[in-house]
């Protein structure tokens, strides 16, 4: 009984004692992020883009070609594929971008329209009235200082359009030795661990990151893929955007889909409401069956995490490091877990 309560005791302190020192390190390791942002964002990009090239890689590798062959032979069409990307796909979303910025006075104005029109039907029926023109005005002011900021944000991108350059010729220099001698400077790393962490720490890392990254990429594409013919059919319009925005959102786990999805449909709505619904509708369908049938194969239950771990995990991700936080949290929280469970195991199977 009395090692029962000590045994309570004990986990009590242990629990207490490591809750404030974890807001610390949360804390100190956001100083230095925020310290060191840039070279610690190429060097994360890099890490991750070398990760999903070494697939390919390692498949030219069994087909007898050297090492450093694949590798520059992996870079090459990856450059190629981006050109083609850049020069096809990145004109068509900028050129709908500059469009949709055109148009939105008069979705404003249609907007309004349909508010008067609500306010009418409301006074028909002796129905609690809105102040139609108070809430427009809210909403005109609101979206008026957003399209002011987009020309100076177009010159700020302008301006920072060669630092772009640079940060990206030096990912990819970064990705190509990382093919090449990452892995010896990963088993140095590890070989720095105890004994009992290395081989779970390396197992989980390796999986998590396996799933999570190359699992979002391919998702993010089927909702690009499925979403682009969809909003075509039904005469959505700037459909290749609307869809290349929600695709993209799902990069961000757990609410990045509700996300994109909401502000796609809240700006159609702007334009036409019956519109928006079959917009919300074909996307919700699309990304339940993305949930439910595709992403299950795919990325399985890799983590273990409780849906409101990952949340929070997503919350400090995001304080520490921004978007890149958001992306890496699960997979670092994943290994986490899974490096504690093997060891927990190991232990167990030892007594």
């Amino acid at each position: 009984m009395r090692m029962h309560r000590w045994a309570s005791l004990k986990n009590l302190l242990t629990y207490g004692l490591s809750a404030p020192i974890i807001a610390l390190n949360v804390g100190l390791l956001s100083v230095i992020f925020d310290y060191f942002r840039r070279p610690l964002t190429i060097l994360s990009i890099a890490a991750i883009l070398a990760f999903l090239l070494n697939y390919p890689v390692r498949f030219l590798e069994r087909g007898r070609i050297s090492r450093q062959w694949s590798v520059t032979l992996v870079l090459l069409i990856t450059l190629l594929l981006l050109i083609l990307i850049g020069v096809t796909l990145v004109p068509l979303v900028i050129n709908q971008t500059i469009q949709l910025t055109d148009r939105i006075p008069d979705w404003l104005s249609s907007f309004q329209n349909q508010l008067q029109e609500i306010q009418e039907i409301a006074k028909r029926r002796s129905l609690p009235l809105i102040d139609v023109k108070i809430l427009f005005n809210q909403i005109n002011a609101s979206i008026e200082n957003l399209l002011k900021d987009l020309p100076l944000g177009a010159v700020g991108f302008a301006g920072t359009l060669l630092s772009t350059l640079v940060d990206t010729i030096l990912v990819i220099v970064l990705a190509f030795y990382m093919l090449l001698y990452g892995n010896k400077l990963w088993y140095g790393l590890v070989n720095l661990l105890p004994h009992k962490i290395r081989l779970p720490l390396s197992k989980s890392l390796r999986l998590n990151f396996h799933y999570f990254f190359l699992s979002q990429f391919l998702l993010a594409m089927f909702m690009v893929a499925s979403l682009t013919p969809i909003f075509l059919v039904i005469r959505i319009p700037f459909a290749f955007l609307f869809a290349v925005v929600i695709g993209i959102s799902q990069l961000i786990p757990f609410i990045g889909a509700t996300l994109g999805i909401g502000f796609v449909t809240i700006l159609l709505s702007l334009q036409n409401w019956w519109l928006a619904l079959q917009l919300a509708f074909f996307s919700i369908l699309m990304q339940q069956i993305k949930d439910n049938l595709i992403a299950p194969r795919l990325l399985g239950n890799f983590t273990g995490l409780n849906p409101i771990w990952i949340f929070v995990v997503i919350l400090v991700g995001f304080e520490i490091a921004g978007l890149l936080g958001t992306l890496v949290a699960i997979p670092i929280a994943g290994t986490i877990k899974g490096t504690f469970d093997a060891m927990r195991k190991t232990v167990v199977n030892e007594q």
